[in-house]
């Protein structure tokens, strides 16, 4: 019986991971497709790797997502940390409010941030492009870092504030060398978290830019109506073996530090 339902376990386990990757596959096998058509297999080719870097549409877009991700996460962990470090101070119904505000971006359906945000650009007279997308990705990755960082600073010793400046240190020393490397990885995890969500996201960049701006997502979207082109199927097959590369380092970092 035991024996029984291992066997089923792992059958089970097996099919969940064919359904989560087997699109993933299908579509790094048919980006070395020599023909454009999903539908038959032509022979082997590497052309729309290089047909993918001589589109400059693409090369653009991907470049914008890229730098509005990186600037987003970085900004938002920054406010996202000090946030969470604020709320994690308070006591009482107001620390309850706090908590109840920040979870409501992350509950609330995209389509409603991404007109809000619009219509809050539009109020102050801001033209809709760069700037409007990048501090649209910004308000929407901040909750996710106060809810990464949060666990971390409830896992502190208590008083260890008080400890630290009992022995000399100034408050902003102590912020410095005792509470930041502590939460260290709440901190990383939230801003791969919001690296992540500001790549991923289509709905919220869409009613938050303007003419001439565009992200991966919404150049997607737009080659959708008349087709999707080989060379996506090229470019997120290099952007999948990027993520398993650099998840593999880190992986193999921690258990180096593990080791040690």
């Amino acid at each position: 019986m035991v024996k029984a339902k291992k066997i089923f376990s792992n059958i089970y386990l097996i099919l969940i991971f064919i359904f989560l990757y087997a699109p993933i596959f299908a579509l790094a096998l048919f980006s070395f497709n020599d023909s454009k058509s999903m539908a038959r297999w032509q022979g082997f080719t590497f052309k729309w790797y290089q047909q993918l870097f001589n589109n400059d549409r693409i090369i653009s877009a991907l470049i914008t997502t890229v730098v509005v991700a990186i600037l987003a996460s970085a900004i938002a962990t920054v406010i996202g940390t000090i946030s969470a470090i604020g709320i994690d101070r308070m006591r009482g119904p107001k620390k309850a409010m706090l908590l109840n505000i920040n979870y409501l971006p992350v509950l609330n359906p995209d389509i409603v941030t991404a007109i809000g945000l619009m219509i809050l650009f539009i109020f102050f007279n801001m033209k809709l492009g760069f700037l409007t997308m990048l501090l649209a990705h910004i308000t929407f990755n901040i909750p996710y870092v106060v809810l990464s960082v949060l666990p971390k600073l409830k896992q502190l010793p208590d008083n260890v504030e008080e400890a630290a400046m009992d022995l000399g240190a100034k408050p902003i020393y102590t912020l410095r060398k005792v509470i930041l490397p502590q939460i260290k990885p709440g901190i990383i995890s939230g801003f791969l978290i919001a690296f992540t969500m500001s790549i991923d996201d289509f709905i919220i960049s869409f009613f938050n830019t303007g003419n001439g701006v565009t992200n991966l997502s919404i150049e997607v979207y737009s080659m959708a109506k008349r087709g999707i082109k080989p060379e996506i199927n090229a470019l997120t097959t290099l952007m999948f073996i990027t993520v398993l590369i650099l998840l593999l380092l880190s992986n193999r970092k921690q258990a180096m530090v593990g080791k040690e």
